[in-house]
Order: C-alpha cells, then sequence, then structure tokens
C-alpha cells in the first residue's frame, strides 16, 4: 500500500472512531442530512444517516446497548468519466451495534462495542468482501455533572479496531471535553474539535474542525485504465460554522456548514490502492440532523 494510501486510511480510521465514542453511548437516536455540491463540477455528494439505539438495564450503572445505523450515500458523478458511473450512484452502510458499559469506580465508566458493518453498492447478494467489523474499549471519566467542579470535563482514551484501515492492530484514541465557564466550552479530538458558545439555555453556536468519510466496496467491478477497481472511498476535511437548537434537554436539533480543506473521492483495487481519482475540488459542506440522547 502507498504513503499516501495510508494517509487515506488513518483518516478513514479516525472517522470510524465516531462510531465507537461517547456520543454512541449516549445518543439514542438520530436523523441526518449531509451534502457537498462540487465547485465547478456537476458531481455531488448527498448522505443521509438514520440511527438507533437501545440501552438495556442489566444493574445498577451496567448496560447492554444494542442498535443499527444506516446510510444511504449517494453518488451523483455527472462528470465525463471514462467508466460507466451508474454503478456507484447508490452506497449503503449498515451498523449492526453492540456494546455495553459499567461504571468501574467512582472515577472511571468502561464501554465496549462491536460493530459489524456492511458497506458496498449492494447490486447483487451480500458477499465477505461487503463486511467489515470495527470495535473498541473505552475508559470515560466524565466529570461533567458535578456541580462543585468550577470547570467540568470529559475525557476518554481508548484503543479501537477499525477493518477498514488495513491494519492488524488496534489504535490509540483521546478524545478531552472542558467547560471553560457558563458560556464557553471546547472539545479536542478526532474525528471533530469544537469551540462552543451558549447563547443563552436552549441555542448553542459553535466553530468546528472535523473529519467524514467511508470506505465501501463496489460489487461491480469497473476496469480503468487497464487496473479493476472494486473499492471507492471518500475522506473530507471540513472547517466551519455550526448551530445547535436544545428543544427539551434530551432533543437536539443542529445545522453545520462550512468548506472542505481537504476532499480525496478515489476509486481503489483490490488491495486499495488508489487507481482513479474523482473530483477533488473543495467544496460548500452542509450537515444538519436531530438527535435525541440521554
Amino acid at each position: 500500500m502507498s504513503s499516501r494510501s495510508k494517509y487515506v486510511y488513518f483518516i478513514l480510521f479516525f472517522v470510524a472512531l465516531s462510531n465507537c465514542a461517547f456520543s454512541q453511548l449516549t445518543d439514542l437516536a438520530r436523523l441526518e442530512y449531509s451534502f457537498i455540491p462540487q465547485s465547478n463540477s456537476e458531481d455531488k455528494y448527498t448522505r443521509i444517516r438514520a440511527s438507533l439505539n437501545y440501552p438495556i438495564a442489566l444493574k445498577k450503572d451496567s448496560y447492554l446497548i444494542v442498535g443499527a445505523e444506516y446510510n444511504k450515500i449517494l453518488l451523483n458523478l455527472e462528470e465525463d468519466y471514462p467508466f460507466n458511473a451508474n454503478s456507484l450512484k447508490n452506497i449503503h452502510i449498515v451498523d449492526l451495534n453492540l456494546g455495553y458499559t459499567f461504571k468501574w469506580n467512582e472515577k472511571w465508566r468502561v464501554g465496549f462495542k462491536l460493530t459489524p458493518r456492511i458497506a458496498s453498492t449492494l447490486t447483487d447478494k451480500i458477499v465477505s468482501d461487503d463486511i467489515f467489523i470495527n470495535g473498541g474499549v473505552l475508559l470515560i471519566k466524565d466529570r461533567t455533572k458535578e456541580a462543585s467542579l468550577k470547570r467540568p470535563y470529559r475525557l476518554i482514551l481508548g484503543l479501537t479496531y477499525n477493518a477498514t484501515t488495513g491494519l492488524p492492530f488496534p489504535l490509540p484514541f483521546v478524545s478531552y471535553f472542558r467547560q471553560i465557564n457558563d458560556r464557553w466550552s471546547f472539545s479536542a479530538g478526532v474525528p471533530k474539535s469544537n469551540l462552543k458558545y451558549a447563547i443563552n439555555t436552549k441555542s448553542k453556536v459553535l466553530g468546528f474542525v472535523a473529519l467524514d468519510g467511508y470506505l465501501a466496496h463496489l460489487q461491480e467491478a469497473t476496469l480503468i485504465k487497464d487496473k479493476y477497481v472494486d473499492h471507492v472511498s471518500l475522506s473530507v476535511i471540513v472547517a466551519g460554522l455550526g448551530y445547535e437548537y436544545l428543544f427539551s434537554k434530551h432533543l437536539v436539533g443542529y445545522l453545520y456548514s462550512g468548506y472542505t480543506l481537504r476532499l480525496n473521492n478515489v476509486l481503489r483495487n483490490k488491495n486499495r490502492d488508489e487507481i482513479f481519482k474523482l473530483n477533488t475540488v473543495n467544496a460548500f459542506y452542509l450537515r444538519t440532523g436531530i438527535k435525541f440522547k440521554i
């Protein structure tokens, strides 16, 4: 695998961490829409995402979490490419989530998660190349609810494994949140870092830098430049501004808008080496949705 490909896979790895991090232990339901229109191009990228997680109480401070997430990605490739782009139009990503979390001691909570994934164009029956296994273990020190602390914080440390990286071992993960005062807070980590300001008890604005992307199997292999491609990947680095509105303590609506700092949309061979680069001109980015959290 080339050094460029390894760099892209590290981005995809960190994007996948969001499926194992604290938000997945607290978000019970989410419905989201993302859109990237290509600059100076007819190509467009659209993603519709829906997820549902259900916690089952086993004993005091111990929960089994079962759930699922579905992403439908629409690649509208309208440029004149040297191949039939119809087989790339619809990409489906289905995650089955199985998690377990318990309170280890007064300071730390432990979380485990196993996520079998189907990521494919699904133009035919499911094959082994469509299936990826992701998972991880996290240590969570959450002191955001302690009124005695002047600056509440949350620290997440962990090891996660993602099959899309091509690396046969788990990699470390760190995320840190700090409440600076009644108005300001920040999060530092991957796949998203932000600086947030509370306008009032209902509305918040923020500046953010985030990663997004995916890797999926193409069931209909395509011949390009005498080489077959059977994977497609997208990795995006985006910066922008966002707005969050709390309809209630648990129901949150959000809108993030920004511009891509790096956009890499690539067709790959069986070894996941880069074969053909799709339109990569940076463009406007929009993500909006609603979520129900604990």
